[in-house]
């Protein structure tokens, strides 16, 4: 592959042979970590975020399980973008679904407050043996393991069209000041820089967390996503003017203002990975090329580089994920979530495509192209780390469509100026919702 064009680093994932048993309720003899038993009886019903060719790749994970538990069947159903809704209110009429995936860390911690959520005590070395002890820190409240990370993020990347950064004659930009010129020059070509997904508010607040961290810094990204600095912090304004050069430059985006705010997460995606694009780049997440189906292949149709550094910032990302947490206990229940903790289930979805594993033991190879074993790479292997900032929050104020963050962030693509303003509503929502 040309370095040009793919500046991530392509070193692989650590392949582990010889895996132990990741856990004493797996039995001995098998080498691949994942056993099962036709004494486990019972139903499950699951609920997750995933739909569409996403739930199709789940639902060859649930069918990995029930190959090695055949007496116990699983109901899956996606809840969409509403899951987080979805779950807090079968939790307040007590009827939760057996187990469910979660985004957010911090909803995560609103159910254990609750007394929703089993603890996952037994599994614990077993999530440490194979995704670390950060990740089991990230599924831990108060220092018990309640959340299974299956499938993380590394949304520090930046996907591009081939053929729109040929015409223009641009390459993959390594720096800040590099991406806005790239920007300029795709415009002058006659094709828009930036496919802007802001119907969907969690595309901006990621954008805003890959800027934060390259401007502010770990401690301060610690810091804010724990309100310990307010929104009203002089580091937040200073993202949010770096984020208006994107966002609020409406010339290079598609669809200019209207676009940027009417277009939702998918078809940002669309407007790009296609022969006939509507914009050279979108900003978001290693997750893209699953989103939609394209003729266009890998490397020599779109291509991907690592989110730029801003003023010779280090590198880092800002990575995401879904948490699986037990509602109701059972041995069924329990049987699937140790099964999320090997790498045999991981690499059902991996060969799938459209998924990244934080399981380190899980066999690179089987990812189904270049550009996707060195985003999962990236996530792997990234020396800081930090989790998406506003799934780190409360739920209301950085988890729910149409409020907090996800509708704080599109007014400011919408008035990019006004940042004294916006930061203080900001403020004002984190005291509500931090109490």
């Amino acid at each position: 592959m040309s370095k040009k064009r793919f500046p991530i680093k392509a070193t692989f994932l650590t392949v582990v042979l010889g895996l132990a048993l990741v856990a004493a309720g797996c039995g001995g003899g098998d080498d691949n970590g994942a056993t099962g038993s036709e004494d486990v009886t019972g139903s499950l019903s699951i609920v997750a975020i995933w739909g569409g060719t996403e739930q199709e790749s789940f639902q060859a994970v649930i069918d990995g399980f029930t190959e090695l538990y055949p007496n116990v069947t699983v109901q899956y159903t996606s809840g969409g973008d509403n899951t987080p809704q979805l779950l807090s209110t079968a939790v307040e009429g007590g009827n939760p679904p057996d187990i469910a995936a979660v985004g957010q860390p911090g909803l995560m911690k609103d159910f254990v407050d609750k007394g929703a959520l089993q603890p996952l005590d037994d599994l614990e070395g077993a999530v440490v043996d194979n995704f670390g002890q950060s990740i089991a820190d990230v599924g831990s409240v108060d220092g018990t393991l309640y959340g299974i990370m299956f499938k993380g993020a590394n949304k520090s990347t930046v996907w591009y069209n081939v053929a729109s950064f040929d015409d223009a004659g641009v390459s993959a930009p390594e720096t800040w000041d590099d991406l806005q010129s790239t920007a300029t020059t795709l415009g002058d070509s006659g094709i828009s820089a930036y496919s802007i997904g802001g119907a969907d508010g969690w595309t901006l607040t990621d954008l805003f967390e890959n800027i934060y961290i390259r401007t502010a810094g770990a401690e301060k990204y610690d810091q804010l996503a724990s309100h310990e600095i307010p929104w009203t912090d002089q580091s937040v304004k200073d993202a949010l003017a770096e984020m208006a050069k994107v966002v609020g430059d409406y010339a290079v985006i598609a669809g200019g203002k209207d676009g940027a705010l009417q277009t939702d997460f998918t078809t940002s995606v669309s407007n790009v990975l296609t022969d006939s694009p509507k914009a050279a780049m979108v900003i978001e997440g290693d997750f893209v090329p699953g989103v939609v189906e394209t003729t266009l292949q890998p490397e020599t149709g779109y291509n991907v580089f690592t989110f730029p550094s801003i003023g010779g910032s280090a590198p880092a990302v800002v990575g995401g994920g879904d948490f699986f947490v037990e509602f109701k206990s059972s041995p069924a229940a329990t049987a699937f979530m140790e099964y999320l903790t090997t790498p045999e289930a991981a690499e059902i979805w991996a060969a799938r495509g459209g998924f990244s594993s934080p399981n380190k033991n899980v066999d690179a190879s089987v990812y189904p192209d270049a550009l996707t074993e060195a985003t999962a790479s990236g996530l792997a292997e990234a020396e800081t780390f930090r989790f998406d900032l506003s799934d780190l929050q409360p739920s209301a104020f950085g988890g729910t469509v149409g409020q907090g963050l996800f509708k704080l962030f599109p007014d400011f693509v919408a008035n990019p100026s006004d940042i004294d303003g916006i930061t203080q509503q900001m403020e004002d929502e984190a005291q509500k919702a931090f109490g």
